[in-house]
């Protein structure tokens, strides 16, 4: 016998009432029909009767209710057998599993996360009834970007033990184009100068493809904002946006704008007052405000004067300081009072300061470089400071921090760093192309976080065609708890010069060297280093710029015997470092002035060589996707003292070269600078055994070579502009980079005089001459594009000479592999 028919018992339940009452009884028994998934005990628990109580209308309708809550069930029945209770039941199904079909604009992931919310995950069972609010929030969604004929619908596919399967289907549509934009009540600033502010257009050329012509809610609403700030910047106190109208053309695939304005007059400022507690900074606080009075009133500067006071508590412990600007305005005289209320809050301590992301790294290596100390107040400055180290060095690629309030402390807080590793090791590797040397290979391998630990240990074997080396170097950044570095390498290299597109000789070098640095300041560090190195040269073909040299360490009665040196340097290095990051920095400068010099009496060679390298960055947009770089790098070397009665001059070995990627782009390797020169007397033809006649030394032979031979003096510099990488997800914004480049430069020597050679031959002189030309400077273009992978920094050039010369390519093609950037 059915108790009550479901539809009443569900009314009963719902409002409340009192209905006809039915036949009341004692329950014997209560029995769940229908149940699979839920156990009985479990669904027990929730009907709030029990064998032996009196059954009436609202104890039904109250166990119903309560069944219905348990989230359980989407249908319940109730029938009387005798004196048993009978509840039928059906479950909610269970999500087996969940897709979306014809969503473009919104991710697979954001669309989950939307449904987490409703708990719509699968797994979990499936409560219908907010099916119908997920449907219209997401079309909701669409409307607000404009595109009003969008509609979603959910799919149920039934499966086995009581399981479904949702499908989500998407028909996005087109969004609505913005037919016209129409501004009432402008009489200042016209329609035009008001439009070129905001990010909506209309009727924009064909080829304008980041025109935003398609309407968007919060796009508009934005563009209003724009609007009012630049009236408001200019005095218009009284500006309003009385009224939008958005108009829909009957297919919903165009809308009409209409802003109706109201402009209002300038107002100045009449007076500034500040009122509350400054902490004890009044004098400061009052310096730093830069509204003054009788000045056109202006939003911008009113928000960036708060941004300011509160930025200036903020380094002593204020972290959430409250500056509110309250305006008192005289519409009769059209002024108004700014009165800038101040409350400090509770001075802020650190708690502690935690770290995450750092999976390799030991978290003391991040520790060393915080500014910001636990137990002393939180200071807005120190935490930047302590960002910006750690994101100089060159194995992180991001780092953010947060601040987070302990849980029933006002003044004590938690500082959360995350940070992002990047490869840390790299191997080196290389392939590059050019007319002089063909395909060349290179490769190697090194350590920059060796085992975590912040220390660079790099075992670097490099070997290329004109070139075998290895290196093996250590170097702990904090030798001392003062940031002291100690470090130390041993080397050997053999270099083939002639194949370096430079004139021929062999260079076989090892050596040692120890450095350690010193910090100055948080910016600036100087390094100090000694070294040894023994160098043995072969295979030497004595040109014109060298002969001086040469002349003195030959052995006469030997010429083709090696020339061995032994040489022991002293070296510095200044240095001075604001970049943002460590890798791909996009603010911030770098200079470094570095030095060495030879120790007299115990080198073989007396010699000194200075370098200048600088690097500015200048951020262009806000988020610092353009950036511009203006590079600039010069050197000189030179012997000083004297052997033998003869003057000391830069070795030839130790010259300044250029060309190739880390110098100029579009030029191949050591290819910019001198030419060797060559100069021979000119023997006529003789009698058999004999050798002939040597003409008088103004006529001999003055031959240029193809190759360079570098010079003692270097100049080098460029510009980028660094964009976006087309087509990448900004996630990658801080591993891949690409910029159009200019470089310039060229290599000089500055101690070999090329006047005596113009009486011998004008014409050859002449060619000579133009590859010695202090005043000429080498230019190329190109593009770049740099990236980290798993093996260590990348970079790709593409370059192009801006001159062309006879015998040289005027495009210059380079791939390389661990190239440091």
């Amino acid at each position: 016998m059915t108790i009550k028919k479901l539809a009443l018992a569900i009314l009963l339940g719902s409002i409340g009432c009192n209905a006809q009452a039915a036949d009341e009884f004692v329950v014997d028994d209560i029995q769940i029909k229908g149940l699979q998934r839920v156990a009985l005990g479990a669904a027990l628990t929730h009907i709030p009767i029990r064998v032996g109580d009196e059954l009436t209308d609202f104890r039904i309708s109250q166990s119903i209710k309560s069944l219905y809550a348990s989230g359980h069930f989407h249908n319940i029945k109730v029938f009387r057998d005798g004196n048993k209770i009978v509840f039928r039941v059906k479950e909610r199904e269970t999500i087996s599993d969940i897709t979306f079909e014809g969503n473009d604009d919104i991710k697979d992931e954001q669309l989950q996360e939307s449904l987490d919310g409703s708990n719509i995950r699968i797994g979990e069972t499936l409560d219908r009834s907010v099916l119908t609010g997920i449907e219209s929030g997401l079309e909701d969604f669409y409307h607000s970007v404009g595109k009003y004929n969008a509609t979603v619908s959910t799919k149920i596919t039934h499966l086995p033990r009581n399981r479904i399967n949702l499908t989500f289907d998407f028909d996005e549509g087109d969004a609505a184009a913005i037919e016209q934009i129409n501004i009432v009540g402008n009489e200042l600033f016209s329609d035009a100068q008001l439009l070129d502010k905001i990010e909506l257009t209309y009727d924009s050329p064909w080829w304008d493809f980041m025109a935003q012509d398609r309407y968007q809610k919060q796009t508009l609403q934005g563009d209003m904002e724009t609007i009012e700030s630049y009236y408001l910047d200019r005095g218009y106190l009284r500006f309003a946006v009385d009224s939008t109208q958005v108009s829909m053309t009957p297919d919903k695939e165009g809308v009409y704008i209409t802003l109706n304005v109201t402009e209002g007059e300038t107002y100045k400022v009449s007076e500034v007052e500040f009122i509350g507690d400054m902490a004890g900074y009044e004098g400061t606080i009052k310096a730093i405000t830069p509204i003054q009075n009788d000045e056109l009133y202006n939003g911008a500067e009113v928000t960036y004067t708060e941004d300011l006071i509160s930025k200036f508590l903020g380094r002593f412990g204020y972290a959430y300081p409250k500056v509110q600007t309250i305006p008192e305005i005289n519409d009769e005289d059209k002024t108004v009072k700014l009165i800038i209320k101040v409350d400090p809050g509770k001075r802020v301590y650190v708690n502690r300061l935690n770290f995450n992301g750092n999976d390799v790294t030991s978290e003391e290596v991040l520790r060393r470089e915080m500014r910001q100390m636990e137990g002393a107040w939180l200071s807005n400055n120190w935490l930047e400071a302590s960002k910006m180290r750690v994101q100089r060095l060159p194995y992180f690629e991001s780092v953010e921090f947060e601040t987070t309030q302990l849980p029933g402390e006002e003044d004590l807080v938690d500082v959360d760093f995350t940070v992002k590793e990047q490869p840390s090791g790299s191997f080196t590797a290389g392939v590059g192309y050019g007319s002089y040397s063909g395909l060349s290979l290179n490769a190697g391998i090194q350590q920059n976080n060796f085992l975590g630990t912040g220390n660079r240990l790099a075992f670097q074997i490099n070997t290329m065609k004109y070139s075998q080396s290895a290196n093996l170097s250590y170097t702990n950044p904090y030798f001392t708890i003062d940031a002291i570095s100690l470090g130390g390498n041993v080397f050997y290299s053999e270099f083939d010069a002639g194949k370096a597109n430079l004139e021929n000789y062999n260079n076989t070098t090892y050596g040692v060297g120890i450095n350690m640095g010193f910090p100055i300041n948080e910016y600036v560090r100087l390094n100090l280093g000694v070294g040894y190195k023994n160098s043995d040269i072969s295979n030497l073909q004595t040109y014109e710029q060298i002969k001086q040299f040469y002349e003195v360490f030959k052995d006469p009665d030997n010429p083709d015997k090696k020339l061995n040196f032994e040489t022991y340097d002293l070296n510095a290095t200044l240095s001075r470092v604001t970049l943002n990051r460590g890798t791909f920095p996009t603010a911030g400068s770098s200079q470094v002035i570095s030095g060495k010099v030879t120790a007299p009496e115990i080198s073989d060679v007396q010699y000194f060589k200075v370098k200048y390298d600088s690097k500015y960055y200048f951020p262009i947009s806000r988020d610092h996707s353009w950036t511009f770089l203006a590079r600039f790098e010069a050197g000189y070397g030179n012997g000083y003292g004297d052997v033998r009665g003869n003057d000391q001059l830069l070795p030839f070995w130790e010259n300044y070269r250029a060309g190739g990627s880390g110098t100029l782009r579009g030029f191949e390797n050591n290819t910019v600078g001198p030419r060797a020169i060559y100069r021979r007397p000119d023997v006529s033809p003789g009698v058999p055994g004999d050798g002939g006649e040597v003409s008088p030394p103004d006529q001999d032979a003055v031959e240029v070579s193809e190759r360079s031979v570098g010079g003692n003096a270097m100049m080098l510099g460029g510009i980028e502009l660094i964009v976006p990488t087309p087509f990448l997800d900004e996630s990658y914004s801080n591993s891949v980079r690409t910029s159009f480049f200019v470089d310039a430069g060229n290599v000089w020597d500055t101690e070999f005089s090329l006047s005596d050679y113009e009486a011998i031959n004008p014409i050859e002189f002449q060619e000579i001459d133009d590859y010695s030309d202090p005043m000429r400077i080498r230019v190329s273009t190109g593009l770049s594009i740099q990236w980290l992978s798993p093996m260590g920094p990348m970079v790709f050039n593409f370059a192009k000479r801006l001159e062309s010369e006879e015998g040289d390519d005027t495009e210059f093609f380079s791939f390389n592999i661990g190239k440091t950037f």
